[in-house]
């Protein structure tokens, strides 16, 4: 089910779904209108526990950010820091979840400021004036071949090991946040999204999904309905928001 919400200034919708291949769905995904915050999170396949890692990367980031309406970007980096101490603490504790992890994207969105905090390859993209745009770098083994030279990007994306993170939430005490800020603009469009999307649909098919798509809900619905007519090979999930 997608699900769809305004605040003053912006419009959001999201959606997971389980896909066509797997048992269980690992990914989680938050909108926290209020707070302007929006969180995907895709616990690791193969490893224990991955849709429990991800629930609690959004469970706390969002309550780390609770009512939070302050200038301080480091804020949203300190609440996935604090979500990262809290999964690698609760997988030490229950040998059933031991190495659990869990990408995570985070945007605190605010009238003039956009903040964004990652670790893995779920991915911040935004749609401007008709292009889109990746704000984020994939933390996967294969992006840094690329970013080395060893591969191209279309290599990059047929490799079969483009699933193997480099970085992920709960399965380091020290993990690496990586974060940025930029200005929105009136027309915006931000997707947060899984790698279930961009293993599957390619970034212009997305555009014009978007684009084409009568509201924020239906572009929820044919991106993740397309992904599944393409194979729906893993997890789903989407999150959009539109500045007004």
């Amino acid at each position: 089910m997608t699900n769809f919400l305004t605040a003053p200034g912006v419009e959001y919708a999201w959606r997971t779904d389980i896909g066509r291949l797997r048992s269980r769905n690992e990914d989680s995904v938050a909108i926290d209108a209020g707070s302007g915050l929006l969180v995907v999170a895709d616990g690791m396949g193969g490893h224990n526990a991955g849709d429990v890692a991800s629930r609690m990367a959004i469970e706390g980031v969002i309550g780390a950010m609770q009512g939070s309406t302050g200038e301080d970007d480091q804020r949203l980096v300190a609440a996935v820091r604090q979500a990262n101490d809290a999964i690698y603490a609760a997988a030490g504790e229950d040998y059933e979840r031991s190495g659990m992890g869990t990408t995570v994207v985070a945007v605190w969105l605010r009238p003039t400021r956009l903040v964004v905090a990652h670790v893995g390859d779920s991915r911040l993209y935004r749609l401007r004036d008709g292009v889109i745009e990746a704000l984020t770098r994939d933390h996967s083994q294969v992006q840094d071949l690329v970013d080395r030279g060893i591969l191209t990007p279309a290599q990059a994306r047929a490799s079969t090991r483009k699933n193997f993170l480099s970085r992920a939430l709960g399965t380091d005490p020290d993990v690496v946040i990586d974060s940025a800020a930029h200005t929105p603009a009136a027309g915006d469009v931000y997707l947060l999204c899984s790698d279930g999307l961009t293993n599957m649909v390619e970034d212009e098919e997305i555009v014009a999904i978007i684009r084409g798509s009568a509201s924020l809900a239906a572009a929820t619905e044919l991106l993740v309905a397309q992904a599944n007519e393409y194979g729906g090979r893993d997890n789903i999930s989407v999150a959009l928001a539109r500045l007004g």
